[in-house]
Formats: C-alpha cells, sequence, structure tokens
C-alpha cells in the first residue's frame, strides 16, 4: 500500500522504521508538527520523526494548519491509500480523514477504550494500573472512538517511568501497526466497535499538575513522580529553590510531616500523608541531576528544611 506516517515523537520512530523497511508497503511521504525551538539557544530543529524521514529521502510534510483546504489538496497529490499515525500531535478534521481510501490507522498506546487521550502511559501509571498496552484503530473524528483492529498488552513494572513503559510499547507497537496493515492491504482484517463501558481519559498533563503533592499516600506520591518521567518532569519548591526530581522509593521509616525534608547516611527523606519516600536525583535550576544526598551536602539542610 501507498502510505503516509504522520508522527512526531521519538516513540513514533519503530513505526516508522518499521514501514521503511516494510516489503508490502511504500511510504511516500511522512506527516510531522513544524520545526520546534530546541536545545539552549532555542534554534528550530525538525521532529524526531522529520528527522529520520529526511535521512531516508522521504517528502516530509510539515503544515502550519494541517486541516486548511490547501494542505488537504496537498496530501490528495500523494494518493495515499492509508495514513498510519503515532503521535502526530493534531486533531485531524472530517476533509483530512476523508483523503486516504482506506482511512486513517491509529496507534494508540493504551488498551482502548481505557485511557483516550493525550498522556495514556502517564495515566496508566499514575492510576497504578498494572496492565497497559497498544490499540490500532480507524480514525473519526471523536477522540479516540474509532473500531479497533488489533491489540497488544504489556506489564506495568514497579519501578516503570513513562519513558520506560512507551519505550517498550513503542517497540511492541510498531509490530501491531505493520501486522494491522498488512491484514487492511490484504482485507483479512476487520475492525470491531470498542466497548462502550469502560473509558477513560488521559489528557495531556501540564507542568503545573507534574508539581508534587506531599500531602498524597507515599505510593501515590511514587506513581505520579513515575507518570511524569521524563515528561513534563516532577518538581517541587524547596525553601525559594524550584527543583525537578526524578523517582522516588517508598520506605517504611519513621512518619515526618508532609514536605518535612530529613538527610541521613541512607539518603534524603521527605515526609508524605503516609510514610516518607526517599529521593533519587534531584535537579536544580541550570544544573545537571544529581543524587539527592550530593545535594543535600551542599545544600547543607536544616530541621526547618521543607517542600512544598
Amino acid at each position: 500500500m501507498r502510505i503516509v506516517f504522520a508522527g512526531t515523537p521519538e516513540p513514533a520512530l519503530p513505526s516508522l522504521r518499521r514501514l521503511l523497511d516494510s516489503s508490502r508497503h511504500d511510504v511516500v511521504a511522512v506527516l510531522t508538527r513544524p520545526d520546534a525551538a530546541s536545545g539552549r539557544r532555542g534554534k528550530p530543529a525538525p521532529s524526531p520523526v522529520a528527522a529520520l524521514a529526511l535521512a531516508e529521502g522521504i517528502p516530509v510534510l510539515r503544515p502550519e494548519r494541517p486541516n486548511s483546504e490547501e494542505f488537504v489538496a496537498e496530501l490528495a497529490g500523494y494518493a495515499p491509500d492509508c495514513c498510519a499515525v503515532v503521535a502526530y500531535g493534531a486533531l485531524l478534521r472530517d476533509g483530512l480523514l476523508a483523503v486516504p481510501r482506506l482511512g486513517w490507522i491509529n496507534l494508540h498506546f493504551s488498551v482502548l477504550p481505557a485511557w483516550r487521550g493525550a498522556a495514556p502511559v502517564q495515566a496508566a501509571i499514575a492510576a497504578g494500573d498494572t496492565v497497559t498496552g497498544a490499540t490500532t484503530f480507524q480514525i473519526e473524528p471523536s477522540l479516540d472512538s474509532g473500531p479497533v483492529f488489533g491489540v497488544v498488552t504489556e506489564t506495568i513494572r514497579p519501578t516503570d517511568t513513562a519513558g520506560d513503559l512507551l519505550g517498550r510499547l513503542a517497540t511492541s507497537g510498531a509490530g501491531l501497526l505493520e501486522s494491522t496493515l498488512d491484514g487492511i492491504a490484504d482485507g483479512s482484517l476487520t475492525a470491531v466497535p470498542q466497548p462502550t463501558e469502560g473509558v477513560t481519559v488521559a489528557p495531556k498533563i501540564t507542568v503545573e499538575e507534574a508539581r508534587v503533592r506531599w500531602d498524597l499516600p507515599a505510593h501515590v506520591v511514587d506513581r505520579r513522580i513515575r507518570a511524569v518521567t521524563p515528561n513534563p518532569g516532577a518538581w517541587t519548591t524547596i525553601g525559594e529553590l524550584r527543583v525537578k526530581l526524578g523517582p522516588v522509593t517508598p520506605t517504611e521509616r519513621d512518619a515526618l510531616s508532609p514536605g518535612d525534608i530529613r538527610a541521613d547516611r541512607e539518603g534524603v527523606h521527605v515526609g508524605t500523608a503516609s510514610s516518607p519516600v526517599t529521593l533519587g536525583w534531584i535537579q536544580p535550576p541550570g544544573k545537571k541531576p544529581m543524587a539527592a544526598a550530593d545535594w543535600a551536602r551542599g545544600a547543607r539542610l536544616d530541621d526547618t528544611a521543607r517542600a512544598s
């Protein structure tokens, strides 16, 4: 089939690589988000998907307004049989959806109808789910509600960050997407409607929502920090200093009041609504991440130190 691949961030790369290497499909163009500021100097840089496509000599489409009549006509000029989507990052309207004769097939990183939306992996970890997965489905105008072609599942490990889990799902999901497109091409695969029960929503997590709530129990603090690692990144304030935090470890130590900080030979501990957690790494503004114990020695913490 003639395929236009739509994707933007690094987790979309395994799927694009699988389709580029496929003998059954021809990736005729890549649709991605416009170049964005990157690095300390903020210079525009191509998305990871654009960079791979350019290296492979594939035409790259980076419209500011993908649903405009002008871009719909441009996409139609590539005559795609099907468009494959992995984390493209923009809503697709009716005019665009009508271009490929076999529609748009999305790889979504949850077992639908659970966790529809922009942050399914983060939501699954934060909720304490033990199993998640990836789903291929036919895109329709409403959010992640289209009929399903296939599913793979993945166990969520006790120490998984969103980055860890998304990395595994990106790999297993790439195989699912390729097999889905194979089945669509030869007519052996038919989509089935999603269940009407069990729908949950996972909107994009804002930076403010990534602030650590020390008034929650330790196991919830642990999950919520892992859910936003590496992006957008957990953070807290210590005094007037805003710092980023890596994953923490719940402990059985004597309780501390929520937010109270104590450093000893075993590490740096912060109180929660239940037992304390031990910090892993801290990143002060303008510096690289460092072990919490190293940071605490330099910070010269006293008994009044608090995180909030």
